[in-house]
Parts: C-alpha cells; structure tokens; sequence
C-alpha cells in the first residue's frame, strides 16, 4: 500500500493511509512522508494472540465498528477509496465508500480468496472446509456460507447505524464487481474464470534506496553469500526453537548466517563470528546478495527475493504461505518446506536443495521476467477511474 501511495502521489494525488498504528507501520510511510491514520488494533498483537474462532462474530462487529469511525473520517473529501485486508476491515472500508458516495476498488495481495473453480478456497480458523468434498463450486458455495454466518450480522448491524441496507452475500460485497490483483504474473498467473472480471496489476512494490547497515554490508563482504532467515510478522509458535534449527541447518550446509529477529524474536544462539542479527533493513538490496533465503512466505516477501533472484525455503505458517511455498517449488527457483514447524532434518534437505546451482540458475532466470512496475499500473488505473467519475461523458 505503501507503494500505491508513493505511486499516486508521483501524479499528483494526494494519499491517506488507514492501518493499524503498528510502529513498523507507522516509521514506513512516514519514510515516503505519508500520512497513518490509525484503525483498530495493533496487527502485531492479533497475529500473536490468535483468538479462537468462537470469537471472531465479535472481533468482526469490533473490527467493522472501528473501521466505520475512522475510515468515515479519513475518506471525508477524497475521490475513491481502496479497500484490503480481513474480510471484516475491508467490508467496513467499502460501507464507508458506499455511505460517502464514492468509488471504491478491493484488492488482494494472493488470488486464493478469489472464487475460481479450478481451486479450493482457503480453509481458517471458524471457516473449516470437510476434506472429504472435492467439488470446487461446492466449497466456494460453502466457504460464502461460512462468511455470512461469521460476518454477515456484525456487518449489516453497523450498515444499519449509518443508514445503509443490509448485504446478502459478504464475500461477493467485499471482492465488488471488478477486484484488483496485486500479484507478479509469473508469480501468480491468474487464469481467467466466468463471472469474475480481475485486474491483475503486477505487485506493489516500494523501491527502496536504503543503503544496507555498515555492519551488514562488512559481514558480506568477509566471505561467501550467507543465507538469510527470517520470518517477517510470524510469530513461530509452532516452532519455538526456530532459531536454533535455522543456524544449525545453515552451518550444516557450509554456510553462514544472517539472523532477522522479526515478531518470532529469533536470536543467535552463540557467539560465533558466522552469524549477524539485522534488524529492519533494504531486503531489495540485501537479497541480491545472499545465497537463500529461508522465510515464512508471505507474498512480498516471496516477490522480494524472486525479483533478487535469490533462491528461497519457504516455510509456510499460515493463510497464503502454503500457495507460496507451493509456487517457488513449482518454479523451481526454491524449495517448500513440508509444514511451519521445521526440525534441523528437514530445513536441512530444504536449503540443499535452494542451494543447488540448478535452483540459483532458475532463481536469476526468473527474476528477470518479475515486474515492477505494477504499483505504478495500479496508480495510473485508479486516477482514469476518477476522472472518468468526473468526466463520465470524456471516455
């Protein structure tokens, strides 16, 4: 989003951001001199608390109501509004746009919450789908379901405090009737699907010329690539010895290691010169250096080091991650690690593979066919969309 805004802002546009008031967040887009306005609570804490699914119809109607308050007033004068997130924030971000009267555009970061019948949906915590089904239009039907039952009374409850009807179909209102796919096509080709008009953009990227810490970049140039391990917002509950595996596995390989503390709060585990801690630092830059790069696999991420050509261990948590994992596999330009909780065994046969010259041959052809440009895309498609809203006889 960061991206987007940095991209509209380039032609002249003026950008609000609403997120969470996460200090990641907020030292982002001050660094690119836009504005947060803060909505809801800190995304760090949720991720860390997993609430069980009993509560998520009260989360929702919390997440909704807050959504409403300061959404309505971030969006008070603006043209057009975008829309991401958890079903519940984006359908109260939408309910703003539909209650101020103005264009709004929904937007995913991975196609999996979009309905095709060429995939299952993706099963959560509240939202289970029975293994034993396989009929896809039969699982989409059910995954609906499943969405009005956990978000449809939350939702139509704060529509109806500002004066808005009820929606039939949560999900169907949410994706709208034009959904933007913020993905690398190489990455993640859509594949076109009856009754869903998609506008793959290419991935929103946020160039950055942060140059790499002193330490950083002296500890790359005393030896060989290192291998790169961090876990982004995962918290690693599965795996609560994440760090340790890690660098055991990397040495294990003759390699040496740069640690990412990240929400897991991975550490080094000695004293030892082969490892480095880093903080938050210019992945573009630091990737395009190392020999692979082991993660959680979220999609910028997973879009980060493919357009690094470094090869990837993708080790999937949560929601998307697997689709990733599954991706670089496919690809050939990494490996995808059987489950979120990797033992030294089984990180180990997974950077062997990542670090075979086969897999860093694929990882540089590859990164050369990932886009850039897409957040530009994006922000060039939303500005004809505002002015067509102005001008609706111009074309």
């Amino acid at each position: 989003m960061a991206g987007l805004a940095v991209r509209l802002r380039e032609l002249g546009a003026e950008v609000r951001v609403c997120a969470p008031a996460d200090e990641e967040f907020a030292k982002l887009l001050a660094g690119v001199g836009v504005p947060l306005l803060p909505v809801g609570p800190s995304a760090r804490a949720l991720t860390k608390a997993a609430p069980p699914p009993s509560s998520l119809p009260q989360r929702a109607a919390e997440v909704i109501a807050a959504q409403l308050d300061a959404v309505t007033a971030a969006a008070e004068g603006c043209d057009v509004l975008v829309s991401t997130g958890m079903i519940s924030a984006a359908a109260g971000a939408r309910s703003v746009a539909e209650k101020l009267g103005i264009p709004s555009v929904s937007v995913t970061f991975q196609q999996l919450t979009l309905p095709s019948p060429r995939r299952r949906p993706l099963a959560y915590p509240g939202r289970p789908l029975p293994p034993e089904v396989t009929d896809t239009r039969v699982l989409w039907d059910l995954d609906a379901r499943s969405i009005n039952t956990l978000f449809g009374e939350a939702l139509n409850t704060n529509r109806a405090s500002i004066g808005l009807p009820p929606v039939a179909d949560v999900r169907d209102y949410v994706i709208g009737d034009r959904p933007w796919l913020a993905t690398d096509p190489t990455l993640d080709p859509w594949q076109e699907t009856p009754d869903l008009d998609v506008v793959q953009t290419g991935a929103w990227t946020l160039p950055d010329e942060r140059p790499l810490p002193t330490e950083v970049t002296a500890f790359l140039d005393a030896g060989t690539p290192p291998v790169y391990v961090g876990f982004g917002s995962m918290p690693m509950g599965a795996s609560p010895d994440a760090a340790r595996v890690a660098i055991e596995a990397v040495r294990a390989q003759g390699r040496r290691a740069l640690v990412s503390q990240g929400w897991a709060d991975l550490g080094l585990i000695d004293d030892l010169a082969d490892c480095l801690p880093v903080g938050e630092v210019n992945h573009q830059a630091l990737f395009g250096r190392v020999a692979a790069v082991v993660h959680h696999g979220g999609a910028g991420t997973t879009t980060t080091a493919a357009g690094a050509g470094a090869p990837q261990v993708v080790v999937p948590q949560i929601a998307d991650q697997p689709y990733w994992a599954g991706r670089v596999a496919e690809l050939g330009i990494g490996a995808a690690h059987d489950g979120p909780a990797p033992t030294f065994e089984s990180l180990s046969a997974a950077l062997e593979a990542a670090l075979a010259p086969e897999t860093g041959a694929r990882a540089r052809a590859v990164a050369g066919t990932i886009r850039t440009d897409g957040a530009t895309v994006a922000a060039k498609l939303l500005l004809d969309a505002v002015g067509r809203e102005r001008h609706p006889m111009s074309g």
